[in-house]
């Protein structure tokens, strides 16, 4: 795992070789759209997630204590057994900007079915489901208690078209990606190893289509993951990549006749 300065040091230099975050410049009419429709805010966006926002701020002052079985490789900010809300809502949930981004990837794909690989607090499952996509949202966390916690709150909530599974992911994955419909689109934000994060994606591909879309998350937190990005990245059945610097978009369209690469500013 990167330190703090390492980590701010690539995300300068991300910035600065970055396309501009509102699409001038770009020669893809696909990756200029999705800029256009899904990576930028739209004046209505914030407002309509406000409930999800309250309950990070609950979550943000919960001091109830919950046990951690961490499969993966921790957080940035820690992996420690025994663990509270607040902590959890501060260090492993995406940030309010990325739950919008996936909601927006969701109605601007017409995704119909989310898998999520790493539930934590659910509030990025929220922002998923808040698309209402047609199939809803699956999601797999490997710790036992924090999964009974978001399953009990998520249905305190009434998100009925969000299912929590609890345990490891390589066990899961090849037990759902068989029943999983229509457009997909799977986000990977757990185990942030090198050869975890490679053997998901080759258990993703037997059953991916054209339309389908991966999102990994911290694809530059350390040595291991920018390896395991830059492996999907040249992977021959990859079409496209966006590189947000935090997460990674992967592509699989055939219209691409070759391989196209992106950084964009997000």
């Amino acid at each position: 795992m990167y330190n703090f300065f390492q980590l701010f040091g690539k995300y300068i230099s991300y910035w600065v070789r970055a396309s501009n975050g509102k699409g001038h410049g770009l020669h893809s009419p696909f990756i200029f759209e999705m800029v256009k429709d899904a990576l930028n805010d739209h004046p209505k966006d914030r407002s309509l997630f406000n409930h999800i926002e309250v309950i990070r701020k609950r979550f943000s002052k919960d001091t109830h204590h919950i046990s951690i079985l961490d499969l993966g490789a921790g957080s940035v900010k820690g992996n420690a057994a025994e663990r509270t809300i607040s902590s959890i809502a501060r260090s492993a949930a995406k940030s309010a900007k990325f739950g919008r981004l996936f909601y927006r990837m969701v109605k601007h794909f017409k995704v119909e079915t989310v898998l999520e690989l790493g539930t934590s607090l659910g509030l990025s499952s929220r922002y998923f489901a808040e698309a209402n996509p047609t199939y809803g949202v699956i999601t797999i966390e490997g710790a036992p208690s924090l999964a009974s916690f978001t399953e009990e709150k998520l249905k305190e909530e009434g998100y009925t078209n969000i299912r929590v599974h609890q345990g490891d992911f390589q066990y899961w994955i090849p037990r759902l990606m068989p029943d999983l419909v229509g457009r997909k689109l799977i986000y990977v934000d757990g185990n942030h190893r090198y050869a975890p994060t490679v053997e998901y994606f080759h258990q993703f591909l037997p059953f991916l289509g054209n339309d389908d879309i991966l999102i990994f998350d911290d694809i530059h937190w350390s040595q291991e993951m920018e390896k395991a990005w830059k492996e999907i990245k040249n992977h021959e059945q990859v079409a496209c990549t966006v590189d947000l610097f935090f997460v990674g978009i992967v592509f699989f369209r055939k219209e691409f006749k070759e391989k196209l690469n992106f950084s964009i500013r997000f």
